[in-house]
């Protein structure tokens, strides 16, 4: 006002957050005539109420139909003992993500939000519920691993969550629920989701990114499968070179995202989204 500025309706409060992280922000927009009209009216929302409060109704409560309750009938009992491998890794990962959820949200705080360990936390929490529920009821390591995608999705929060639901649904594509996935379908499902992140983040190795460990983890396994090696060792291997990966990303500048404005503070630390990818092929190595 001590400028000359006139304020119209200013607005405080939690409006627009994200997970744990801490602070304020700041946004003003200028208002014209139609715009300075709709932002009075009244209006409810979960976040914001102007004016009287609006009469509403309840929302029905929805209940699943029988016919899209998914049914795992007839899976071949090895397809079955491989669903509930991947829900024991999906747990395992859970139990890693959970212990490392605080160094994650200090990395990720230097030149970001500092909500990644919470958001993976969130997660990995959703994704080990789901993928035990499909595994019980019967489900292949295809299943299995789709509906840990699909729970980490919905409950992460963040663009991780999204980014990890893609990766795994891509990844459960290659396993099929008829069998034991072989070593090459668990590289093929490494290459997919790989391939499945590129597309939805539009980025590529060297933008500090969580491509920048997933790629030399896909590209590793890949290779050491097509060399004979057993899945174990095979995926030790692509781990290292994960990890090794993942931290080399402290000598980048991170080129899309949030971090992008504030690419000389990241300089000198690793990217969080691929430190946690790394500890995620690690903890499923052990």
């Amino acid at each position: 006002r001590a400028a000359g500025y006139e304020i119209v309706a200013p607005q405080v409060g939690e409006l627009v957050t994200s997970l744990d992280m801490a602070g304020a922000s700041l946004t003003v927009t200028w208002l014209d005539e139609e715009l300075e009209r709709l932002w009075c009216a009244p209006a409810q929302a979960p976040a914001l109420s102007v004016g009287e409060v609006i009469a509403t109704t309840a929302a029905p409560v929805y209940e699943v139909p029988e016919d899209e309750v998914a049914d795992y009938s007839g899976t071949p009992q090895p397809a079955q003992d491989a669903g509930q491998k991947v829900a024991a890794l999906i747990e395992a990962v859970r139990d890693a993500l959970a212990g490392a959820e605080a160094e994650l949200g200090r990395i990720d705080a230097i030149a970001g939000d500092g909500d990644h360990g919470t958001g993976m936390v969130n997660g990995s929490v959703a994704a080990a519920r789901a993928a035990r529920a499909a595994a019980d009821a019967g489900a292949g390591a295809a299943s299995t691993l789709a509906a840990a995608g699909g729970a980490w999705a919905d409950r992460a929060g963040g663009t991780s969550g999204v980014i990890w639901g893609v990766l795994l649904h891509a990844f459960a594509d290659q396993l099929g629920d008829q069998d034991t996935p072989s070593a090459q379908q668990v590289a093929a499902g490494a290459g997919a989701s790989v391939e499945a992140v590129q597309r939805l983040a539009g980025a590529r190795v060297g933008n500090k990114t969580m491509l920048d460990a997933q790629v030399p983890f896909a590209e590793k396994l890949a290779e050491r499968v097509g060399a004979g090696d057993d899945l174990k060792s095979a995926w030790a291997a692509a781990a290292q070179a994960s990890t090794e990966a993942a931290e080399a990303t402290r000598d980048l500048r991170p080129q899309i995202g949030r971090a992008r404005p504030l690419a000389e503070r990241s300089l000198g630390h690793p990217d969080a989204g691929a430190i946690s990818l790394a500890l995620v092929t690690r903890t499923i190595a052990d």
